[in-house]
């Protein structure tokens, strides 16, 4: 006897997603990005000008590098809050030790560098073997590296930074087609976030880290070794902290409160981005339109005539509106 089988009904193709529901989609960080740069635009025509757009960008630079860096940390449930005086200790040293010799500036870079290493790595190691919790840890860190600062320049700034040292926040290139105009900031900043992305999202490493946040101990029995990776995520921030010290001693000058601030606005980009405190969500662009919202915002005050203490009261206000935020939405997805 043969058998026959009916035929399996063909389930209608699935309808497209309607427009409305696409911009539902997008995060809210490029939405509020948006809206403050029409905001800028409208309060300053003169910033729809390459001379206006490609200066904010500039500005913005190392809060961008430094939030991406940071991210590293945050995704993996912890803190960098070390940040903002490494930045100081980068500009004061550069400063004391080039002592406005052009031939030493590249010497101070590397040494620099070789510095954030090992702080990210002190971090990371204090935090991953000794379990120390990393706002803890990185709290510390930022009193003593403040101090170092503090003491290395006897209170006061001291030295002098060259102009090849400087060209990296100071430095555009004029007459280029299309843009006309163009900061090596922004070019520092473009490959400082491309590289970021390529290890949070094309590689490995960006995902055991999201594995990390999301449950270190499920991680851990799946064969990933966490404190290895939780170093290395605290290396990469102390290293992003170093770019945006660089930049910022390029267009800001030598000052003992130069990094002052930016570990909480770093943190507070991220968690408007869409990242989750406490680890296991954020993404590399997230993190940048974050950080550009923040520039922007504070572009907007500054534009307004808002005095800088309101200034600082409003960026107080947004750090707790974003972290309320990011525990609303967590309790809200473990609903």
């Amino acid at each position: 006897m043969i058998e026959t089988t009916e035929p399996r009904p063909i389930s209608p193709p699935q309808a497209a997603p309607s427009p409305l529901r696409r911009l539902a989609a997008i995060r809210p960080a490029y939405w509020v990005l948006i809206v403050l740069l029409v905001a800028i635009a409208v309060a300053s025509p003169a910033f729809l000008e390459p001379q206006g757009y490609m200066n904010f960008l500039r500005r913005a630079a190392p809060l961008v590098i430094l939030a991406a860096g940071q991210l590293f940390v945050i995704v993996a449930g912890g803190f960098d809050l070390s940040v903002g005086s490494l930045i100081t200790l980068v500009v004061m040293a550069s400063a004391l030790l080039i002592q406005g010799d052009p031939a030493q500036t590249w010497w101070v870079i590397a040494l620099v560098y070789g510095i954030g290493l090992a702080v990210g790595l002190f971090n990371g190691l204090v935090v991953s073997w000794l379990k120390v919790p990393s706002i803890i840890t990185t709290l510390g860190m930022l009193l003593s590296l403040k101090g170092i600062a503090l003491a290395w320049s006897g209170g006061s700034p001291q030295g002098y930074l060259p102009d090849n040292f400087r060209d990296f926040g100071r430095l555009t290139w004029r007459g280029l087609p299309v843009v006309d105009l163009l900061p090596l900031a922004v070019v520092v900043m473009v490959v400082a976030v491309a590289l970021l992305w390529w290890l949070m999202h094309g590689t490995v490493l960006g995902r055991l880290l999201l594995a990390i946040g999301d449950n270190p101990r499920a991680a851990e029995l799946a064969g990933t070794r966490v404190r290895l990776v939780r170093t290395i995520a605290f290396v990469i921030s102390a290293l992003s902290a170093v770019t945006a010290g660089i930049l910022l001693g390029g267009f800001a000058g030598v000052s003992t409160n130069v990094g002052d601030g930016y570990e909480l606005q770093a943190i507070a980009a991220i968690v408007i981005g869409g990242a989750q405190l406490l680890g296991g969500r954020g993404t590399v662009p997230g993190a940048v339109a974050g950080a550009l919202s923040l520039a922007a915002l504070f572009t907007l005050l500054n534009l307004i005539g808002l005095p800088k203490p309101l200034r600082d009261a409003a960026q107080g206000l947004i750090l707790i509106a974003a972290v309320g935020w990011s525990v609303w939405r967590r309790r809200r997805g473990g609903a």
